[in-house]
């Protein structure tokens, strides 16, 4: 009995010094505030940020910062140089690493929205860099520099240089809130690093992806028609439920964002013209010749939940869908039903009018 004892108090001796010794390594290495430049490089995986960050004496234990990376669930750390401090905690600079904060005094933050076009995009990467507008279309127009980022990364082909897509890189641009260097920052690091971030929202679903009858260029098509037809994310599967249910019955999607897109107008400006609906673009999805197809490429950025309602879509027999001015969704699964709906939602004065 007195040898049993021994071992558990030896056992708990050990467990309390585990633990110890895990808290006071993921706390700061010293008091010492002075900034130490430190670059992650791109593809750089918890194991060696780990490293690098302890060979720039910026942690005490690598084993210490991987143990709470994992128990944590930390992830989508951004490469980049990041100014650290000795002074920091393991919580503080796995937030740094995974919001791209870097404490430069030159660093800038640019924020890409959800639903939005590669027009808003160059506009904004305008007004937040020295880049101009034009200069942004222009990367898109080097041929080389296209067919690089297709072999550097999985989820890029040969689709995206198809002549009639408007730009090339319109929905694979992942959209968040990223730390640029400075205002002199090229335009192509911009890009890159929000491709780099796409990866890892992929990565998840590579297997899906994989086994899906769809490319992942279709699936970010897909995706991008139901960012910009559901403004949040309650319903999003059902609307992807419509939209393969309309495929599957060789029917046009029908999709009034598409409309916009192909004559490059965004919603908030005007209504359609009846011209407008009618004439054959591959993006316009309201035309002619687009029973059962797909617009030719995506139309906007896409957030992680719609691409997830892309490849899980719900189950139903829903053929319609329409959103209220308010954005919440009605599904219905005929033709009447559908326009009982509209005419409930204009006499409820809840239609949307320009």
């Amino acid at each position: 009995m007195k040898k049993i004892r021994a071992i558990l108090i030896l056992l708990l001796i050990i467990i309390i010094g585990i633990v110890l010794w895990y808290f006071i390594s993921i706390s700061p290495k010293s008091s010492n505030i002075k900034e130490n430049e430190v670059t992650i490089p791109i593809g750089t995986g918890t194991s060696g940020i780990a490293k690098i960050l302890k060979e720039n004496n910026i942690i005490k234990s690598e084993t210490a910062f991987k143990i709470y990376v994992k128990l944590n669930k930390v992830s989508g750390f951004q490469a980049g140089t990041y100014y650290l401090k000795e002074s920091m905690s393991v919580k503080e600079i796995t937030e740094m690493l995974k919001t791209g904060i870097m404490h430069d005094p030159n660093q800038i933050t640019i924020t890409f929205i959800e639903g939005k076009n590669f027009r808003w995009i160059a506009n904004t990467i305008a007004e937040k860099t020295n880049n101009t507008y034009e200069e942004v279309l222009d990367v898109l127009e080097d041929d080389e520099y296209i067919d690089y980022l297709i072999d550097k990364y999985w989820f890029l082909e040969d689709e995206i240089k198809n002549e009639n897509i408007y730009y090339s890189l319109e929905g694979y641009l992942f959209p968040d809130t990223y730390a640029i260097k400075n205002k002199d920052v090229e335009v192509k690091e911009i890009f890159e690093k929000m491709l780099d971030q796409m990866g890892n929202v992929l990565e998840d679903y590579k297997e899906e992806i994989e086994n899906s009858e769809y490319s992942v260029h279709e699936i970010l098509t897909i995706a991008s028609i139901i960012e910009t037809e559901s403004m949040t994310q309650e319903g999003r599967k059902d609307v992807a439920s419509v939209i393969y249910n309309r495929l599957n019955s060789n029917m046009a999607i029908q999709s009034d964002v598409t409309t916009y897109y192909a004559i490059k107008v965004d919603m908030s400006e005007r209504d359609l013209y009846q011209r407008e609906i009618d004439e054959y673009n591959q993006y316009n999805t309201r035309g002619p010749n687009m029973e059962g197809k797909l617009p030719i490429g995506p139309i906007s950025t896409v957030s992680k939940s719609s691409i997830e309602a892309a490849l899980e879509p719900s189950n139903t027999d829903y053929i319609f869908f329409v959103a209220d001015k308010n954005g919440k969704l009605y599904f219905t699964k005929t033709n009447e039903e559908h326009n009982k709906k509209v005419n409930e939602l204009k006499t409820q004065g809840l239609w949307w009018e320009y």
